[in-house]
Order: C-alpha cells, then structure tokens, then sequence
C-alpha cells in the first residue's frame, strides 16, 4: 500500500514566495469573470445553476432525469430539502421547492444521497428518506424514519451524519465522538486522555445498518469501523467495494499544549486523513494522529505523546493520503461518469470546506481537490481541481470568504455538481475540449495555484499575521479565542457563535463569566441561530486575564458594554467554587 504525504517542490517554493510578496498578483489570481468565478483546468467550464437558496446548502444529490436536491443548512418544518429543476434547458434551476424534516433541526447534521429510488438527507439525530416517483420534484408520499441517534445526551460536537451505500443494501453512517481527545476534562490544558476511551463504544466510528429498514436505533446496527473522531466526508467506491472516508483531526495542540507545539505546528496539525475503511478498521483516534510532514501516526499528547513518539500507534490504521491540518473535507465522492477525460475514472474528488482555526496564520483550503487512482490505489499527489471560491488572499477570518465548497454529486450526462454552504450557490461543471487529446498540461496553471495562501504549507515566519503587529485583546483572546470565535470576532456561522452584538456577550457580567468559568455546551441561540459546540470551561485563567479578554469581547467587534475588572472576576470564581 503507498502513502503519500504532501510536499512542496521547489518551484512550488518559489511560487510562494512571489504569491506572497506580489500585491498585485494576488488580487488577479482571486478574481475571475468566467465560469461562475471559479477557476478549473483547461477545457472545463463551469454553470451556475443556482446563484443563492434560502437555507443556503450542505450535501446535494441528482437524480436520473437531472433534479438537484439540496440538503438546507438553515430550515424549518418542511423546509429541510431544496428541489430544483430547469424546464428550460439552459443549465438554471427555473423551478425551487422546499418539503421535509421537523422543527429543531440545526445547521451541522447533513446528508443528501439518491440510493435505489430514495432520496436519503439527515439531520444531526435522523436520517430520513422519501420514495421518488418518476415525473415528481417534490415526492408525493409519506417521509420515513431509517434511523435514529436516541442517545440521551442529544446534540453534542461532531455529530454529522452524512450516509453513504454499498451495492448490498447497506447504509453507513458515523457517529461522531463528542469530545476533541477523550480527555478526562474535554479541551481544558494539560488534561489527560481516558484509556480505554469509553467514548468509542457508541461514538467515534462508522456503523452499518440495513438501508431500507425504517424505525431502527443505533444498536440495530453493526459497528464497523472505530478510532474516527469525526467524519463528514464519506463514499462508496464502487470500483473496488471498499467504503473511503476523510477524518477531521483533533483540534487545539497550542490551546492545550503550548510546551509541546508551537502556533505554526497547531495550524498545520493534525492531518486530515483520507482513509480506506474495512470491516474493523481502528483508524487511532483518540490516542494517535495522523503527522503528514513525519509521514507517521504518533501518539496525541494527551497520551503521554511529544510530537514525535509513535508508541502503539504503528498498529491503526494508516491513511492514504495526509492532508494538512483542519482543512475540513467535507464531501468525497468518486468519478464513474464518462463525460470527463479518462484519467478522472474512479479517481476521487474531495470538497474542502476550509479551516477556522489557523491563527495566527492564514485560513486555508476552500477548494475542490482531486486525486487520481489507478488500480485502485491513489496514483499520484493530489490536485487542485476547483480553486476561487473564497474570494480573498490571504483568508484571515472564516466570514471573509465568500463562499466554502461543501456538497459533490454527479449527474446523468457525467457532469459535476458543487454546492457551497454560505449563499447556496450551486455550480454545474462540464468538459468541453477533446477527452482524447487531453493532455497533463492541462493542469499545470491548477499546479501554479498551491502557491496561494488558501493552500500553500505558511512560512512559519513571513506567513505569522502577527508579525511585527501587536496582538488584538492580547495573548489570551490570540490562544484561547481567536481560534474559534475568529479574530474579528465573527465566528464561523456555523459551529461557533459571533461575540458582535450577541447578547451573552453585552449583557449580564456576571452570566458571562460564568460561561468562561464553567463552560458551556450547546446547543446555545445566539442571534436566532443555533449552535452546538462546546464552550470549554477557562477556570484556570487568572483573574486579570479573564478581566482582560472580557473587556476586550464587550468594548471591540462593534459592542461598546462596559469593561470586566479582575474583582468582579474574583467575585464570580469565589460564588461559583462555592456552589461547586
């Protein structure tokens, strides 16, 4: 088995070094009129279908006679998918519709797939389908229940399910572990991972139940695969019969380890790892991870591991492909159309939906990759297929791009579907050159684009959006905030919240700082949106330094509250020591 690991040549240096230093350059290379602002290899085109959907979009499918359904990422009762149709011909959704799901639904659940008849989506605790009958954009009958997480803990982090399905009636779906490491304290400094992780008993794997039995739990199925914290990236590859997954690595080495990594190894670490899954495969999480630039899994901090101890690592499994850490693929799917020259067959595309916690340095990803297989192994590096979506060079904020890729499918006559998940834009990619001349010069303008920042490995020094600056709100909100709230304080929409004009925020001191003393796991509306993260306790701060990042939250990202000083801290601590 061959694995690779992702290396920059040495003219991919130089690149970098003028991507970085010319202004000008960089502004040309993120702009593009053409193909719907997207940049592909030559001879491909690309078509909006859709330029924005109320409820935006997550995982999409298309069916025989080329109907889009869109997982919504915002939706109410009946709302939950998005059908569109063009009765024109001319390559745009003229018709939208909205019908299934329930009230409650958040915005991190998603599934869209199209498996023997049924249009299968989920939300976080359901997966559901409906029969579609020949002629019909909304189906006319009843939504059945396939499965349900009845776990009574109820929303927690990481709990996607996306669905995927072999070619004997099996449906898969994970169940992602609710915590970054199995720690004894979930994301507070220095705590200690439990071992045995009890987690992995119903969490952190994939399960594998009967796809057109209705009503079942999570003990009507088979556990088969463990060791994944978190998995939204998911396909059947039929060209093998092999299941093929991308995990998303653990989070916060500086936060919880700052003697052990640096803000340049945090950004960069853990891989994402890219994974084919066999009955019994343990991939190593919580107590290994995935290090592309060692090329080895190593033994998570948590565990006693420094960085480089591999220990019992060496015995999970090891992936194919290492990608650089928290680039968040968020959709897999492999090419069995025939309308795209031949070296795309069976190969896979990945959807990067982009990073949000790579402070101090520049976000990344936000592309559409794909790696080419042969003989059903991976045959080469990986490729930039689809780049521009963001907008911007370099990304600081998550909320700077303007859009983050998210849902892959392919439909009837070959072509491939994009959709992103902040305006809802959907794209329709199709090969117009010769698919006989083609040629791997085609590639090499889509090569020159691992220069940008959104991809390129960051210089641990010229790449530091802090160099030479001083640090907003100073080193604690830099550590332990900017990570997920973002440095202008906006979030990420969807996992985390924004701290501008939120009222847990402006509003009662003391509520607040209990939220930082305590912690605080969702789901939490903030602004009328949902989330469900969790907010780590942060009771080992000093006084000053929760006073200090209080204040700088209440009087910066357009809130003008009152400052938060160390006795009102103190004050707080003592009652809630107290009560504890």
């Amino acid at each position: 088995m061959r694995y690779h690991s992702l290396k920059l040549s040495a003219s991919l240096l130089l690149l970098f070094a003028l991507g970085f230093t010319q202004k000008s350059d960089r502004q040309n290379d993120v702009a593009n009129d053409k193909n719907g602002g997207l940049f592909l290899p030559d001879g491909f085109e690309a078509t909006v279908v859709v330029d924005s959907l109320p409820g935006r979009a997550r995982h999409i499918a298309v069916n025989d006679n080329g109907d889009i359904y869109v997982k919504a990422r915002f939706s109410g009762k009946g709302k939950s998918v998005i059908a569109l149709r063009d009765t024109n011909g001319d390559g745009r959704a003229d018709i939208i519709k909205h019908f299934g799901g329930r009230d409650g639904e958040g915005v991190y659940g998603t599934a869209m797939r199209i498996y023997k008849g049924y249009l299968y989506f989920s939300s976080e605790l359901i997966v559901s389908r409906y029969k579609l009958n020949p002629g019909e954009l909304v189906p006319s009958g009843e939504e059945e229940i396939i499965l349900t997480d009845d776990h009574a803990h109820g929303m927690h982090e990481h709990i996607a399910k996306p669905v995927t399905f072999d070619d004997k009636g099996f449906m898969y779906v994970p169940f992602g572990a609710n915590s970054n490491a199995c720690q004894d304290d979930n994301r507070i400094p220095s705590s200690s991972g439990l071992d045995p992780c009890p987690i992995l008993e119903d969490h952190g794997g994939i399960w594998r139940f009967d796809a057109n039995k209705k009503g079942q739990l999570q003990k009507d199925g088979l556990k088969f695969a463990t060791g994944l914290r978190s998995v939204v990236a998911l396909d059947w590859n039929f060209a093998d019969n092999n299941l093929y997954a991308l995990q998303h690595g653990r989070d916060d080495l500086l936060r919880l380890f700052p003697q052990l990594f640096s803000p340049w190894q945090s950004a960069m670490l853990p891989s994402e790892e890219f994974l084919r899954i066999k009955e019994g495969t343990h991939a190593g999480w919580p107590y290994c991870y995935w290090d592309q630039m060692q090329g080895k899994k190593v033994l998570n901090p948590e565990y006693g591991g420094d960085g480089k101890e591999v220990g019992r690592c060496g015995e999970y499994e090891k992936p194919l492909i290492g990608f650089p850490g928290h680039w968040a693929p968020n959709d897999i799917l492999f090419y069995q159309g025939n309308h795209f020259p031949e070296r795309y067959k069976n190969g896979s595309f990945i959807a990067f939906h982009g990073s949000t916690n790579r402070a101090p340095y520049p976000q990344s990803s936000y592309f559409i990759g794909f790696v080419p297989f042969k003989n059903v192994q991976p045959s080469g590096d990986y490729e930039v297929f689809a780049d521009g979506f963001a907008g911007v060079d370099p990304i600081v904020n998550v909320s700077d791009a303007v859009y983050r890729p998210m849902g892959l499918a392919i439909g009837p006559d070959g072509a491939l579907y994009i959709a992103e998940t902040e305006k809802g834009k959907i794209w329709k990619v199709t090969y117009k050159g010769d698919k006989k001349k083609f040629a791997k010069t085609a590639l090499v303008k889509m090569e020159k684009r691992k220069s940008m920042s959104n991809i390129r490995t960051p210089d641990e020094i010229a790449d530091n959006l802090d160099k030479d600056k001083p640090v907003a709100g100073g080193k604690v909100y830099s550590v332990y905030c900017s990570a997920c709230h973002q440095r202008n304080g906006m979030g990420d929409m969807q996992r985390f919240p924004p701290l501008g004009g939120a009222e847990w925020v402006t509003g009662d001191k003391e509520r607040l700082i209990k939220v930082l003393l305590k912690g605080l796991e969702g789901p939490l509306e903030v602004k009328g949106q949902s989330y469900n993260n969790v907010m780590p306790q942060h009771s080992f701060l000093k006084d000053e330094e929760i006073a200090e990042v209080l204040t700088h939250i209440r009087s910066n990202f357009g809130n003008t509250a009152s400052a938060v000083s160390a006795n009102e801290v103190s004050k707080v601590r003592a009652a809630v020591e107290k009560t504890n």
